[in-house]
């Protein structure tokens, strides 16, 4: 395990996210960090490393404007009761996983070849690095990021179109930005995963260390 234990893990995603959406600096606390965002539905976000009922009724008790999200590494079953009212559960379940960089898998399969028919380009700024895979006739395929903090690194935002999946793109950028995240010195790696991602990730190399939830102050997009 890269990290010495999942709070570890924890404060170096926050710090990671971060710096990859260029949201504010993480405010830490007690029971973890606040980052300011700034975006329509998402104005900040409260990460908890350690989610207890009195924390959780605490905080979203307090955030009453829309926006507002919190992600704790506890499962949906757990923290849905524990919000209060006008709050509710988002994205459905998720996992907190990391890897040790380079990615042995990675370092085997080392061919990394682009698909016929798809072209890749990637860039560096600011610590982030990011991959965009496209068609030949330049339709968007495929795209992920990565941000590099000091010796961790996060990978985010990563996505294949519909049109796009299983031609092992999402593994074709994946490998690429930890390659680039260990080469900027990086060792360890943390992200976020949907069930859907997991599988993606746990075949690279990667390993749970959390389940991982979101809730979102704000109406209920399904109207409940």
């Amino acid at each position: 395990m890269p990290f010495a234990h999942t709070a570890e893990a924890v404060r170096a995603w926050v710090h990671g996210w971060s710096a990859s959406r260029g949201a504010a600096e993480p405010a830490p606390s007690a029971w973890g960090f606040t980052i300011d965002v700034g975006l329509h539905g998402h104005v900040m976000r409260h990460v908890l490393h350690s989610a207890d009922e009195a924390t959780v009724r605490g905080i979203t008790g307090s955030a009453t404007a829309p926006g507002v999200w919190l992600k704790a590494f506890v499962p949906p079953e757990t923290l849905e009761p524990w919000l209060a009212p006008g709050w509710h559960l988002a994205g459905g379940a998720g996992y907190l996983m990391s890897a040790s960089l380079p990615l042995a898998p990675a370092r085997a399969r080392a061919p990394g070849r682009i698909p016929e028919g798809y072209r890749m380009n990637t860039w560096t700024r600011d610590g982030v690095t990011r991959a965009l895979v496209r068609t030949a006739d330049g339709a968007f395929a495929a795209r992920a990021q990565i941000a590099v903090t000091g010796h961790t690194a996060v990978v985010d935002q990563v996505e294949t179109d519909p049109a796009h999946q299983r031609r092992g793109l999402g593994r074709l950028v994946m490998d690429r930005l930890t390659e680039a995240a260990a080469e900027q010195g990086a060792t360890a790696g943390v992200l976020g995963a949907t069930p859907e991602g997991r599988a993606l990730y746990e075949a690279t190399g990667w390993r749970v260390l959390a389940p991982l939830t979101s809730a979102l102050r704000g109406p209920d997009p399904a109207g409940t």
